[in-house]
């Protein structure tokens, strides 16, 4: 624990009531949240909510279905195991050899599966009856299932006093956004896989009658489920995004794919950012209006509606890390899955929140709004 982390620790917990960990959708590259999950364990600041998309919510439930003991371990066996099959070349450090060492792993990957996680489906989905489990995706994912079945102790996630575990996927039939939220049902492994079914890649996964596939179809950042839940929310929010909107103009095609993926990816973390900013905004105009209104209007049933949203005093400092691109990335980055990426991945998510927490004053800096305060905490690049 560094000498920083004690003055950290008592701040946070001062200026907030809780502390929730949002994590972005983003296939491999989760081990970057991994790392910041990592950073945050040993500067003492524990999550009591997590909410996740895809990936996300892999690593999320890993974190919210383990004692606290035992989270670092859980996630270091997972990230340990679907990247042990992957061909990788740590020592290979000019960037053309990593660049196609990192292709020919992705490759292997969409090849033959990652362990653990999914394999091809035999026969291929293109000769499976219509209609049938086995055309409906390119892979199966029931070893996805068997690794959460291992690694999460689904009684402990279940049961009271913890950590609070929100997923986020979409119905498959209505198109509709659904969370899957600890706090309204007992959550199974079911849940995690559905919002991690990414097609055509993942099957959809039947829940209660309904088929389900990846929230990040709709939206990739779950931070605007946090903001609707909890409009009054007091709470440190640590965001981890895993593409970053930033970027430079692409010099390949490539890379043209590469940054259209992050953009599109990356562009409800803009939106939500907007939206806690406008909705803020509008709601102490409204404020300011209603107490310029003469008293004898105070009884109209109008005014009474409104006057529970103006009363509601957010208090939130969200610390934005994300994960900038590496100089030997591809357009496959996703589904890149070898155990040099991984590692540098997770050593740079645990890098940027030891960096922030070296130079806490963060949490110092001037509010966007009253009671907002938003800050990237990452640095431009990683190497």
């Amino acid at each position: 624990m560094s000498d920083s982390s004690q003055s950290v620790r008592e701040r946070v917990t001062r200026m907030h009531d809780r502390t929730v960990l949002v994590l972005q959708g983003g296939g491999a590259l989760g081990a970057y949240q991994a790392g910041v999950y990592e950073g945050m364990a040993e500067e003492g600041i524990a999550p009591d909510w997590v909410t996740g998309v895809s990936i996300g919510a892999i690593n999320g439930a890993l974190i919210a279905g383990n004692p606290a003991k035992t989270r670092l371990d859980r996630l270091r066996e997972f990230w340990d195991r679907v990247s042990s099959s992957i061909p990788g070349i740590a020592f290979a450090q000019w960037d053309p050899v990593r660049i196609e060492v990192n292709r020919l792993s992705a490759a292997a990957a969409a090849a033959f599966g990652v362990a653990g996680f999914f394999t091809p489906r035999m026969p291929p989905a293109l000769f499976a009856l219509d209609g049938t489990p086995q055309a409906l995706s390119v892979y199966d994912t029931a070893p996805l299932r068997e690794t959460l079945e291992e690694l999460i102790d689904f009684d402990y996630l279940n049961g009271e006093g913890g950590v609070r575990l929100s997923m986020g996927s979409v119905n498959v039939r209505t198109g509709n956004s659904i969370y899957f939220d600890s706090l309204e049902r007992k959550l199974v492994s079911e849940h995690i896989m559905a919002s991690g079914a990414l097609p055509p890649g993942f099957p959809p996964v039947l829940i209660e009658g309904d088929h389900y596939w990846d929230g990040g179809i709709v939206s990739n950042s779950p931070l605007s489920y946090v903001l609707d839940d909890s409009p009054d929310v007091n709470a440190l929010i640590v965001q981890v995004d895993l593409f970053s909107a930033r970027g430079e103009l692409p010099a390949n095609l490539d890379q043209v794919l590469e940054r259209e993926k992050d953009i599109r990816y990356s562009s409800k973390t803009r939106f939500n950012m907007k939206y806690v900013q406008e909705v803020e905004s509008l709601r102490l105009a409204l404020g300011r209006l209603m107490r310029k209104m003469p008293a004898e209007l105070h009884d109209d049933p109008d005014y009474e509606l409104l006057l529970p949203a103006v009363k509601k005093q957010r208090n939130m400092t969200i610390a934005h890390l994300i994960n900038r691109r590496l100089s030997h990335s591809t357009n496959s980055k996703d589904y890149e899955f070898s155990r040099a990426t991984v590692r540098r991945l997770w050593e740079a998510g645990l890098e940027d929140v030891r960096r922030a927490c070296a130079h806490p004053e963060w949490l110092q800096a001037a509010e966007v709004l009253p009671g907002v305060r938003v800050f990237d905490l990452t640095t431009d690049s990683h190497p």
